[in-house]
């Protein structure tokens, strides 16, 4: 029942929103509030929020996910004996999420944050076993590397009076001592957004129930550091541009390398949402603040449908998400794998679907800079990388032969999930070319040679053919693969990220202090100090303890001695 009652209610508040965003963008609207809460004397504390129609239609669009997927739940975690809770936690990050989108204030931004960290963590280990425990410590301890930088930010916006950012970006522009707020603000955006070298929380992430996945780890709290820098925007100037771009695209080319090795359907689709993050960074650095923000929107919807439809999988397959498990579901599962289908080749930019519309604007965008051929290598082949996964995923899903659950009950039965799925892959088609006319007054017009009109084009036709051939494994291409393990460990681990951020760091440290606690605390400092103490201590008081006996001996030998000290002094 509660499934209902917030996703009806979540679902009408998205769409007022959306009709409210379209209104504000009409008449270039943006209404500031301030509300008062305390006023004594001089000083007062007050609640400030923005609303113009970017921070509506981001907030319509979380609320429209997160209805779909409040009604997904209820039947994906059915039987589930904390099911309440579990909605009441997802609730609660919605709200922490609006609290963020609406906020032009430094303090209640950092509210919103820290409740996006705290509640994420909850969500992580909802399931309670170690991995999940793991997962979760490293998703907060790296989001807390942002919540601090977003305190020193605020300490630092001590010296201007107030902590709306929004009254200074004349200031962020030209001033040099704003530079400190702009660059905390830039690293808490890259740990929140998983950019390198704070990327291994995202695919670790990945323990979480399904439909948090969904909402969290592709639409809300991942998309939370690229709309912060969007906000921040005249910050990404100079070396910040260059610097972010350089991050956004190594983000882009670690994640699609990675996804090509990996086995497990959720990380494949964790590491794909890690490439999209890179390359709306790209696009923040390159300057289109509009298009980062359409493709932000985009990639939410395709990748929460892309989500739901892969815990659909895994729910009919007794809960394995290992894709060479899988095979032929088209013929079990057609409405799920369409879905599944038509998110994939949105995410792959194939022409006139959603992600086509925002994508071949970013690589024809990138077109126009005068960037080097490094940075364009490695833009082209980053786009070229996500196709090639996205083909290997529906070959081994789709078409490739029956695997290990040939003959398990596979089947669509599940109607609430495929409803809520529908109405997600009805945004899924309409949104790109609606979003593109509503938020582009005027139309992107690119005039480019042909050659590189069609470039985007030849590298998804080659990563089409790329990613089907690295599919079929066969006895040769295994061989290959262990012969070469080492690499291929490399690059399916991120390269070694996930080992640097967690026993990289702990390891040599607890090492160190296991030395120092068998050579210091219960070594040296055992024998010279407490114990040393208490032996000399012993020793001492046994003496005197054998002189205070009132033996007469003792007693004329120390004056007689005393005698003597007296005569020769």
């Amino acid at each position: 029942m509660i499934c209902l009652i917030f996703s009806f209610f979540f679902f009408s508040f998205s769409m007022i929103l959306f009709f409210q965003s379209l209104y504000f963008l009409m008449m270039d609207l943006v209404y500031f509030l301030e509300l008062v809460l305390i006023s004594i004397n001089s000083s007062s504390i007050e609640m400030t929020l923005l609303l113009d129609w970017m921070s509506l239609m981001f907030m319509s669009f979380v609320f429209f996910i997160s209805s779909m997927v409040i009604f997904y739940s209820k039947e994906y975690m059915m039987g589930d004996l904390n099911l309440n809770r579990f909605i009441m936690l997802v609730v609660m990050f919605v709200f922490s999420m609006m609290f963020l989108i609406i906020s032009p204030n430094l303090i209640s931004i950092l509210l919103g944050w820290d409740g996006l960290g705290l509640v994420s963590y909850c969500l992580v280990i909802y399931y309670q076993n170690v991995k999940s425990y793991n997962a979760g410590m490293l998703t907060a301890l790296s989001n807390r590397i942002g919540d601090v930088m977003l305190l020193i930010g605020i300490a630092w916006m001590l010296n201007y009076g107030s902590w709306n950012f929004i009254f200074y970006f004349d200031l962020l522009k030209f001033d040099d001592s704003m530079f400190m707020v702009g660059l905390m603000v830039f690293i808490a955006a890259l740990t929140k957004s998983a950019q390198i070298p704070f990327s291994s929380w995202l695919p670790a992430a990945m323990a979480a129930p399904t439909p948090v996945s969904a909402l969290v780890h592709s639409s809300t709290l991942v998309t939370a550091g690229v709309y912060l820098l969007i906000r921040f925007n005249v910050l990404i100037n100079g070396n910040f541009s260059l610097f972010l771009l350089i991050l956004g695209l190594l983000t882009m080319f670690m994640s699609g390398l990675g996804a090509n090795m990996e086995f497990d359907l959720k990380k494949i689709i964790a590491l794909s949402t890690l490439s999209q993050l890179g390359l709306m960074m790209s696009i923040l650095s390159l300057g289109g603040v509009k298009l980062a923000f359409y493709h932000l929107l985009i990639h939410a919807l395709f990748k929460a449908l892309l989500f739901m439809c892969a815990g659909n999988i895994i729910h009919s397959l007794m809960n394995c998400q290992d894709i060479r498990y899988m095979g032929s579901l088209l013929k079990l599962m057609p409405l799920t794998l369409t879905f599944f289908n038509l998110s994939n080749l949105s995410l792959c930019g194939l022409p006139f679907f959603s992600g086509f519309y925002s994508k071949d604007l970013v690589v024809e965008f990138l077109s126009f800079m005068n960037y080097n051929f490094f940075i364009y290598f490695i833009f082209y082949f980053s786009i070229g990388l996500t196709v090639s996964y996205s083909f290997r995923l529906v070959y081994y899903s789709l078409l490739g032969n029956f695997n290990f659950f040939s003959l398990s009950s596979v089947l669509d039965s599940s109607k609430v999930m495929l409803m809520s799925m529908s109405m997600m892959m009805f945004m899924v088609i309409f949104s790109g070319s609606m979003l593109n006319w509503m938020i582009f007054l005027t139309p992107y017009m690119l005039v480019l040679p042909f050659i590189k009109k069609i470039l985007t084009l030849l590298i998804i036709i080659l990563s089409i053919m790329v990613g089907l051939e690295i599919s079929k494994m066969n006895l040769s291409s295994i061989s290959y693969w262990l012969s070469n393990f080492l690499i291929f460990k490399f690059f399916s681990s991120m390269w070694n990220l996930t080992f640097i951020s967690t026993l990289g760091v702990n390891f040599y440290l607890l090492k160190v202090s296991n030395k120092m606690v068998k050579f210091l605390d219960q070594g040296w400092l055992e024998y010279l100090g407490s114990q040393n103490l208490y032996k000399t201590m012993k020793f001492n008081s046994s003496i005197f303890n054998y002189l205070f006996k009132n033996n007469i001996k003792i007693f004329m030998i120390f004056f007689i001695s005393w005698l003597f000290i007296l005569m020769f002094i």
